[in-house]
Formats: C-alpha cells, sequence, structure tokens
C-alpha cells in the first residue's frame, strides 16, 4: 500500500479528492490512494483539516502509505472521499520551513554558521548551529541579510534528482534513490520533504528573537510570516506599557529601565547592609541579656518573622564568644540552630537529629542549620529536643 503525496508537487492544494484505500481502528485510521495532507515528518508539524465530514486529528507517515487519524470514524461504506486542508495552518508551516531554510543558507554561506538541527514549535522555531555563541551584532546582521533576501523575492523549486547525481547539497543526504530538492535561486539547493512557499517574499518577515547556548550548540530562535508580525506587536504593546509607567518615550525606556534598576540594585544593597547593622545591634543586646549555662555559654532565643531575619540574627550572635541561637516561625514551622565555633556544637547534627525524630527535616553546617516539623504544635518540643543535645 503506497499514497501519491500531492504536497510534493504543489504545496498550495487545499481540496482534494481521493479513493479510500483501507481503514482501521474502527473507522478512525484513514489509508487514500493519494493525499494532500502533510505528516509529521523532519521536523514540520502535520497539517490538520477534514476528510468528509470527519476531523484529521492526526496525520502519520508509514513510510510508503499515509494514515490519515480521524477524531470520529468514516462511515464503513465510504469508497472515495473529499479532503480539506487547514490553510492557515498549512501557509504558516510553509513560511517557517522556507524561511529557516533561507535562514540556514545565510548562517552557512555568508558566515559559515552550519544548522546541526531544527525544531519547529506551535509558536516559534529553532536552529541548532555548530557554534558556541553568535555575538548580538552578528544576529542583526544576519536577520538583516535574510530579511533582504526575502524581499528580492526569489523563486522557490522543487525537483526531483537521483541522490548519485545531486549536487550543491547544502547538507549532503545519505538517502539513495530519488531525492526531492528544495531550492532557493542563487542561494540554496537542500534535501527536503516539506511544504514550501513559491517565493522568498511569501515568507513574509524573519525575525530572530534570540540566541542561547544550549550544550555546546548555539540555538537560534525565530519566527517568520504572520508569526513575526503578532510576536512583533505584542513586544511593541509590551513596550508601550512599559513607557507609560514610567512616562517615557518609547526610545528612552531601556536607558530609563537600566538607570532604575543600577539604582535599584544600589538600595538593595544598602538594605542589606542596614540589615546586618540592626541584626548585630540586636544580637548584642539578645546575647547580653541571655542567661549563662553551666559551660559558660549563652543561649539566644528568639521568634523571628522569616527566615531571613533569623539567619541574619544568627549570623551575628554566632560571630560572638560561645553564643548558641535557636529561632523559630510559625509559618511555615520552622526552626533556626546557631553555634559559635568556639561553642563547641555542631549546630547542623543537633538540629537534623531533633527534626527528624519529629517527623521532619533538617540540616546544615556546624554552624548554622535550619529545618521544618510536621506543624507549628511540635516547635516547643522540636526545640526542647535541640537544646537538651547540647
Amino acid at each position: 500500500m503506497s499514497t501519491t503525496r500531492l504536497y510534493y508537487t504543489d504545496s498550495y492544494i487545499t481540496s482534494f479528492d481521493a479513493r479510500v484505500v483501507d481503514v482501521a481502528d474502527d473507522g478512525r485510521r484513514v489509508y487514500l490512494d493519494r493525499t494532500a495532507f502533510y505528516p509529521t515528518s523532519g521536523g514540520q508539524p502535520n497539517d490538520l483539516g477534514t476528510l468528509g465530514e470527519a476531523i484529521v486529528a492526526d496525520v502519520v507517515d508509514e513510510g510508503a502509505a499515509i494514515a490519515h487519524v480521524l477524531e470520529n470514524p468514516l462511515p464503513g461504506d465510504a469508497s472515495s472521499i473529499a479532503g480539506h486542508i487547514n490553510w492557515a495552518r498549512r501557509f504558516d508551516h510553509m513560511q517557517q520551513h522556507t524561511g529557516q531554510h533561507l535562514l540556514s543558507a545565510v548562517l552557512a554561506e555568508v558566515y559559515g554558521y552550519h544548522t546541526v538541527s531544527v525544531h519547529f514549535g506551535r509558536d516559534y522555531s529553532s536552529l541548532d548551529l555548530d557554534a558556541e555563541s553568535i555575538a548580538a551584532e552578528r544576529v542583526a546582521e544576519i536577520e538583516r541579510r535574510a530579511n533582504e533576501i526575502a524581499a528580492e523575492n526569489r523563486p522557490v523549486t522543487t525537483s526531483f534528482e537521483d541522490a548519485s547525481q545531486a549536487k550543491g547539497l547544502r547538507k549532503e543526504s545519505d538517502r539513495e534513490g530519488s531525492l526531492r530538492i528544495v531550492s532557493i535561486a542563487d542561494l540554496d539547493r537542500s534535501a527536503c520533504g516539506g511544504t514550501h512557499v513559491r517565493a522568498t517574499g511569501e515568507i513574509g518577515a524573519i525575525l530572530i528573537r534570540k540566541v542561547e547556548r544550549v550544550r555546546k550548540s548555539a540555538r537560534l530562535e525565530f519566527v517568520c510570516g504572520q508569526r513575526a508580525v503578532r510576536r512583533a506587536r505584542a513586544d511593541f504593546e509590551g513596550l508601550t506599557r512599559i513607557a507609560v509607567t514610567l512616562s517615557a518615550a518609547l526610545e528612552d525606556v531601556p536607558a530609563l529601565v537600566a538607570a532604575q534598576s543600577e539604582q535599584l540594585r544600589s538600595a538593595e544593597n544598602d538594605r542589606r547592609r542596614l540589615e546586618r547593622e540592626v541584626a548585630a545591634y540586636r544580637a548584642r543586646a539578645l546575647y547580653d541579656g541571655a542567661a549563662v549555662d553551666e559551660r559558660g555559654r549563652r543561649i539566644v532565643r528568639h521568634d523571628g518573622a522569616s527566615m531571613d531575619e533569623l539567619r541574619n540574627l544568627a549570623q551575628a550572635v554566632v560571630a560572638l564568644p560561645q553564643a548558641l541561637m535557636i529561632g523559630t516561625l510559625s509559618d511555615p514551622p520552622s526552626l533556626l540552630f546557631a553555634s559559635s565555633e568556639d561553642a563547641g556544637v555542631d549546630a547542623g547534627r543537633a538540629l537534623r537529629e531533633a527534626v527528624t525524630k519529629l517527623g521532619g527535616r533538617g540540616g546544615g553546617s556546624p554552624r548554622i542549620a535550619q529545618g521544618t516539623v510536621p506543624d507549628s504544635s511540635r516547635l516547643a518540643e522540636a526545640v526542647a529536643s535541640v537544646l537538651s543535645a547540647v
């Protein structure tokens, strides 16, 4: 059983008639003598649409044959059927796929970056390149050049050539026999079974979203056509809202945000410094007021509002001689235990043993440790357990 693939010769076919060759899975898996439905292949998602009155949910490449997976079963007596492609989805995939060919060719021929793998997603597509990074200014050059070629409206053609005779391919194919070659005039020849536009102008705008390092490759994320328009509109609207919030002109937003970010970082550093200073004063006051045990150690007890507050206070307390501190939080039920170096206590071990007995978890260093207990009613028991161990 084999299926004639109409999209191989004409990606613009949206309706067709075909003969039903076989039906499986209670009428939900249909095989035709010919189809315009593209199956998931080569990273490109499958087409959607209808066969008769049935909705096509998936299209599967089974080698020589193509299976149409339906949401609802085909009538048992159907011998021929009309197919209709979801054109908006098909054309979007055509724009992304041809845009990928163009981008990969520009990256290879002009800049020497070769495509290792391709991913076509619902919202964006990406290329993994044989480079660890690409400078931001180079990314802008690549995008500009790709859009210049798209605007030249170069013909995109399809041909079939024997693998042994196919020359000048951007990436050599390991297939034998007849190859389907997709060519962009004066730029690219690639073995490809996907659907493509007739000329580069139909790709529309090509927008490179970002480049990030993934393992040892640079991953370039891009969108084409209406996806690029929608993404650019969303970006513009987002920046406009920021500009309105800042009462600034759109072009002034980057510098203003950078300046305010620096101010926030500076203010955050000042806040943390002041918190440490306050913690040092509070630690001294609590330390001076704490009772001295039989070993000459002062045990500071404190109920905190946050774990950050307890940690700041604990760091200040353990900087003092012969000091222990135990602090608690009611929500979530937590405790922190700290010991100065000369107090002779491993805070991590003592706290872990105490909370584990109560069904909690915890640990840390010999100086500072923290943990949790199942509920706040067990905090007092946890505190008593820690103190009894020291």
